[in-house]
């Protein structure tokens, strides 16, 4: 068994991190007074003066909104901004800008300055360990605001993200904050946008109705914006640039039809590429080969994650009605998770390999590929006490010396081998926990917050992801695509350290 380091709760170095978090909580939130601060996206080109867009939803008060704003900032930064109403159609816009927000919110940090959906999950578990009782419940109310203005929880609150929703943690989120408040005229108002959101994802495009299982499947053309402008090499080569780089020495791949993806006549990616990499952006998992190279098959995945948290969505809108009173529907919703439940187990179950894997719809079987969202079911309570101890004996597979690894593939790409991340660390080790594997899970927890405090020595922030391998956060150089740096902050591994802290340690 791989060794562990002793965690200390009261040792200045835990307590080092838990300030630093504490006030890095202020220094990521965006309030309307700082809506300026929130406008700067340094992941889009704009030339010297232009002022930063603010779209505002075309349900809201433009006026009243625009008068709101310039009552709250100095008249030299409102020249900064220009607010205008979000066209009715996402193709209409050809200036990207920050899409308004009317409460305060929290950031990941670095280059992510806005409210991002699954990372803000993560985000709300750290703040209600800090006790930012308020802070949390925007971050929900936000969520629904949201869904009703703009159509859906957005992959982030920019105009080039409309298009796109993030893994589905709007219900966990909700439950997470009515545990604080126990508000349940709050609940309530939240069921309308909770329901609305579980919808987007059980219908048409993303539902695969032969397996009756859902998948990432993005809308929009052409290439991210938000990739084109900001992710480049030292040569100036974006992503897009290296990833045909890639295609032209190869003549086919194994895990696709490159022709969908590549037209050699032309040497140019094709539009299949673009509705699969925006996909694969939905899926928050930017970049893996999980899917394939660029994992831009994703289209024709139904995948373990979404459907696991689509499982405890529907667990969850039972037992909000059953909060409210609403025992029937409850069983509705219940039907409902076991339906899945017994999908996850006819698809996305290998009996032979133990683990559970991605179903590629289009060819007829699982992926072989090994990835820690194997461990999601065990978080969700959808495996059964034999597949949590086939998930716990294959634990090693994917265990290193300062947590989990994201895969054991090594491929160039930040979501895979040999780099860790704090969600996957979170599902894995309340999964083991939910199963009795307490020593497993406190093992885990050990290795990830001595890694984070460790790091936080060397450095003095706390970072987006860590190689967990060689238990550093000097990542920049083993990334070869998509962008390479490791961005401060940062708002998901402030959210799991703590949260792991209180689980284990405190």
């Amino acid at each position: 068994m791989l060794t562990y380091p002793t965690v200390d709760p009261n040792s200045p170095q835990i307590q080092a991190v838990r300030e630093y978090i504490k006030k890095t909580w202020k220094n990521l939130t965006r309030t309307p007074e700082q809506i300026i601060a929130a406008a700067k996206d340094p992941k889009i080109k704009k030339s010297p003066g232009e002022p930063w867009l603010v779209y505002v939803s075309g349900q809201e008060n433009l006026d009243e909104i625009k008068n709101k704003i310039e009552l709250i900032v100095t008249p030299e930064k409102f020249s900064q901004i220009e607010i205008r109403t979000l066209p009715t159609e996402t193709n209409q816009i050809s200036e990207h800008g920050l899409l308004y927000l009317p409460l305060d919110y929290v950031v990941p940090g670095g280059r992510f300055n806005e409210m991002y959906g699954w990372d803000s999950y993560f985000i709300v578990l750290g703040l209600l360990r800090d006790q930012e009782y308020p802070l949390a419940q925007n971050m929900a109310d936000l969520l629904s605001y949201q869904v009703k203005h703009y159509g859906t929880i957005l992959n982030g609150n920019r105009s080039y993200m409309l298009n796109r929703s993030h893994p589905p943690l709007f219900s966990r989120t909700v439950l997470r904050v009515f545990e604080s408040n126990s508000d349940l005229e709050w609940l309530k108002s939240l069921l309308p946008t909770l329901e609305a959101y579980y919808f987007y994802w059980t219908v048409p495009p993303h539902l695969n109705p032969a397996t009756g299982l859902s998948h990432y499947n993005a809308l929009g053309s052409g290439p991210a914006p938000e990739v084109v402008d900001s992710e480049k090499d030292e040569k100036g080569l974006t992503h897009y640039d290296r990833v045909l780089g890639y295609y032209r020495g190869l003549k086919e791949i194994e895990d696709y039809d490159l022709d969908l993806y590549y037209n050699r006549q032309e040497d140019t990616l094709t539009d299949l590429f673009y509705q699969g990499d925006r996909s694969m952006r939905e899926s928050g998992f930017d970049i893996s080969n999980r899917f394939g190279p660029f994992s831009v098959d994703i289209i024709h995945y139904a995948p373990v994650c979404l459907n696991v948290l689509l499982y405890q969505m529907e667990k969850d809108l039972a037992l909000i009605h059953q909060i409210l009173g609403h025992e029937d529907i409850a069983e509705n919703w219940l039907a409902n998770s076991q339906h899945r439940q017994k999908l996850i187990d006819e698809y996305l179950w290998d009996e032979e390999r133990g683990m559970y894997f991605d179903y590629n719809f289009r060819r007829g079987k699982r992926s072989c590929y090994e990835f820690a969202t194997t461990f999601m079911p065990m978080w969700a309570n959808v495996a059964s006490p034999e597949q949590a101890r086939r998930l716990r004996d294959n634990l090693c597979r994917l265990e290193a010396n300062g947590g989990l690894l994201t895969s054991n593939y090594v491929s160039g790409n930040q979501w895979d081998g040999p780099f860790g991340w704090a969600p996957l660390q979170l599902f894995a080790i309340e999964g083991l926990r939910n199963y009795g594997y307490h020593e497993d899970a406190y093992r885990l927890a050990s290795k990830f917050i001595s890694l984070i405090v460790q790091e936080f020595e060397k450095t003095g922030v706390i970072l987006e992801k860590y190689d967990v391998s060689r238990c550093s956060s000097e990542v920049s150089q083993a990334i070869y695509y998509g962008y390479n740096s490791n961005e401060i902050g940062f708002g998901w591994t402030n959210g799991v350290f703590l949260e792991l802290l209180a689980l284990f340690f405190l």
